[in-house]
């Protein structure tokens, strides 16, 4: 029931064509995982908890879905559709930065993708649009293709690990994590981190530095 199929789901039909007619999509179904995800968290995704939310049984989902795997792969490529592509404006870097603030809010609205981007990059057909989106904004870039689809994958991978701070910046630890930094500043024997904490060093800087950031790192990867 659960057998590794082959290629991509994008590239098989919605539902085997011996069988009973189709009652769900696949649509329907990833759908109804994402809301889960962003309720409860992906641990809690699994097809007979979706199987619940739809009102069937989780068998029934294997006519759709081959694996969990699958499904996560789904979600992960269904909420790229939430991306406005705008025409480019011929300045890379603005056109970039557009891209990466709507993915910062999109992984935001789900808190369970970042790190399905860092460690099962997806590319279905929703990611194919933002791939080409991003290579028509290079297209004028005098880097190689293959860089071009390298900062394609920095922008997604620096965003995510940029939206997971900032999660894990809330927490208790992050503030002991300071805390500690701070001793050790203090007690002279760590000139270099007591510098973090001057003015201008990088531990006193205020404002937010996701942009800055990803621009140099674009920059340094298209060269």
């Amino acid at each position: 029931m659960t057998q590794r199929q082959d290629g991509p789901i994008w590239l098989r039909p919605e539902q085997a064509r011996a069988g009973r007619p189709a009652e769900r999509s696949r649509a329907e179904i990833t759908a109804a995982a994402v809301e889960l995800a962003d309720r409860e968290g992906l641990d809690a995704v699994s097809m007979r908890r979706v199987a619940t939310a739809l009102g069937t049984g989780a068998a029934s989902l294997y006519r759709y879905v081959a694996t969990r795997d699958e499904l996560l792969d789904l979600m992960t490529d269904s909420v790229a559709a939430e991306y406005d592509l705008p025409a480019p404006s011929g300045d890379w870097p603005a056109d970039l930065l557009t891209v990466a603030r709507q993915a910062r809010q999109i992984m935001r609205r789900h808190p369970w993708l970042p790190a399905r981007v860092i460690g099962r990059p997806t590319l279905g057909p929703h990611g194919a649009d933002l791939l080409e989106h991003v290579l028509t904004v290079l297209a004028d870039h005098p880097a190689a293709p293959a860089r071009k689809v390298e900062a394609f994958a920095l922008l997604g991978g620096l965003t995510a690990l940029f939206v997971q701070n900032e999660a894990s910046a809330a927490d208790d630890d992050a503030a002991h994590r300071t805390a500690y930094l701070r001793r050790l500043a203090a007690d002279g024997g760590h000139p270099r981190i007591a510098a973090l904490f001057t003015p201008g060093g990088a531990a006193a800087a205020t404002g937010d530095p996701f942009e800055d950031v990803l621009v140099r790192a674009l920059a340094g990867v298209l060269g």
